[in-house]
């Protein structure tokens, strides 16, 4: 098959009027070649770290909507799925990946449990990391969030960064804030990477150390705009990734808008693409092309170098969409869970106290980080509630794996002036999360998760004459959805508009609700197992005397 169209190579920083040449999904030829062909061909985009689970679609619905901006790739950790099921979670994700012709290039979830202060549902050791280590399908070793576990040596840490140098694969990292010689220590241990950048000054530090740093831009972390003027001068070492995307987000858009958001900039769109296309392929070892002679056809179609539309995608040579339609059909698969809670009485949300003043979670809006503030308790009959006028607002982690009493903690940030939103799609280990202005609020929005077997969903005031309740249903270990993409974005778009006529002012409520829970992200969360100092990496007290 040919194929005609302005040739841009990126390595040689060329645009040419050119024809592209390609069978049995390699490329035969690239040659130069007068026509009146206006759009242009460049490689495809590929997500250099994401997990497929947040966009709340299996691998093979992702593919369908990812190809439609040109991503023909993605570097994705099962962390999510891990924490949830273990070895079979991860084993799911590559099969129902290969089901579809898209290059999902999976790793191997280092942490899971994330940390040893909460209940997940499955482990995997030094062991199991070894034996997924040794599956080709398996790329390299994701993120090692457990910073302190390498720094301090900790022996299955170690064993686990000792694997994928056995198998030369390369080690994601994930350390947030972390500076000077501790970093130092945290890249010397062979750690390759960092996605968690959320400054200049840090994201540079870690570069001039020999990292390799990844520009975020996703649902809820969003880091592009306090790292992208790092690209004209550090592009060879740098990529794009959305670690998190859900799936309203994925419709308008992926990697693509973030080139468009590079060059309108007026950054050189070689180096741009070199960022979104080559430097993934290259760090990881990746089967994609990257339009050369001899490589796989892997490649797009766009309108234009400024906003990146995409007319068509090639996979393999296969053209998988075209003209506005995705061209990779559904595929069935079995819903695989893990969820066994029984539903909770509103007495369970309850905490007795006399104290005057109380920790809370702060919020930060686009970030994951969250600071810690002291703010007045509230107290009615001698429980802590809510307090909808200063927005502190209780908040609960439930154990969904078992029978325990639910952790309790207040935030601030999101607003709720009735209802409660809850999710079991709570990182990393995916116990149900809650918030909501009352005690029954929480309780009806958490039994409504359990009742479902995993899920997001909203409600109104258990006592309002409206007493509303929208649920999206994720019956995939408790955090995908099993229908397409289309329908899940839509659906998870109305219920995100409800969480905002509830007075949620957050960009994206339910994806900053999902990071509560994230130990290893600082400064304060809440694991089932109680409030969490994530600078400390201890257990702190609720209240503050």
């Amino acid at each position: 098959m040919k194929l005609q169209g302005q040739i841009v190579d990126i390595e040689n920083k060329r645009i040419y009027k050119g024809e592209v040449t390609f069978e049995n999904g390699k490329i035969l030829s690239i040659q130069e070649k007068e026509h009146q062909v206006n759009h242009y061909i460049i490689p495809g985009f590929v997500d250099a770290h994401i997990h497929i689970e947040s966009s709340m679609l299996v691998p093979s619905e992702f593919a369908r909507l990812a190809i439609k901006h040109g991503t023909v790739a993605t570097v994705s950790d099962p962390h999510e799925i891990a924490n949830v099921l273990g070895v079979k979670g991860v084993e799911f994700m590559i099969e129902n990946g290969k089901e579809v012709p898209f290059k999902f290039n999976f790793g191997a979830p280092s942490c899971v449990p994330a940390t040893n202060f909460e209940s997940a549902g499955a482990v995997i050791d030094s062991n199991g990391i070894k034996l997924l280590l040794e599956n080709p399908d398996i790329k390299y070793l994701a993120e090692m969030m457990n910073y302190p576990g390498v720094l301090f040596d900790d022996e299955e840490v170690i064993k686990k960064i000792a694997w994928a140098k056995h198998y030369n694969k390369p080690v994601d990292g994930h350390a947030p804030g972390l500076r000077g010689e501790e970093v130092s220590k945290y890249i010397n241990a062979g750690i390759s990477t960092d996605h968690e950048c959320f400054t200049y000054e840090e994201a540079l530090d870690k570069l001039q150390k020999g990292m390799k740093i990844l520009i975020r831009e996703g649902s809820a972390a969003k880091n592009f705009e306090a790292l992208i003027d790092l690209l004209p001068e550090h592009f060879e070492n740098m990529m794009f990734c959305s670690d998190d995307k859900h799936p309203d987000d994925l419709i308008l858009g992926h990697i693509n808008q973030l080139c468009a958001r590079a060059v309108a900039k007026d950054m050189d769109i070689f180096k741009v693409l070199q960022v979104a296309c080559a430097n993934p392929v290259h760090h990881y070892n990746l089967d994609v092309g990257l339009l050369k002679v001899g490589h796989d056809a892997d490649f797009l179609v766009v309108e234009d170098l400024k906003h990146f539309k995409t007319l068509q995608t090639y996979i393999s040579g296969e053209l998988v969409f075209n003209a506005g339609e995705s061209l990779i059909k559904q595929v069935s698969f079995e819903n695989l869970n893990n969820f066994n809670c029984d539903k909770k009485e509103v007495l369970d949300f309850r905490v007795e106290s006399s104290a005057k003043q109380i920790r809370v979670i702060k919020a930060l809006e686009g970030q994951l980080v969250t600071n810690e503030i002291i703010g007045e308790a509230k107290i009615e009959n001698g429980n802590l509630v809510s307090n909808t006028e200063k927005d502190i607002l209780k908040m609960t982690v439930v154990n969904r794996y078992k029978n325990q009493k639910p952790a309790i903690a207040f935030i601030k940030n999101f607003g709720l002036k009735e209802g409660a939103i809850a999710s079991s799609v709570g990182h990393d280990s995916h116990n149900i999360i809650a918030v909501g202005v009352s005690d029954e609020a929480i309780c009806k929005a958490v039994n409504l998760i359990i009742e479902n077997k995993g899920g997001i969903c909203a409600i109104s005031n258990p006592d309002n004459h409206r007493n509303e309740e929208k649920i999206v249903q994720l019956p995939v270990a408790g955090i995908m959805s099993d229908r397409d993409g289309t329908t899940i974005g839509k659906q998870y778009a109305e219920l995100d508009k409800m969480a905002k006529q509830l007075g949620s002012a957050l960009h994206a409520p339910y994806m900053a609700l999902s990071f509560m829970a994230l130990l290893v992200i600082p400064s304060l969360k809440l694991s089932d197992k109680g409030l969490f100092n994530g600078k400390e990496f201890k257990f702190t007290s609720l209240e503050f005397n």
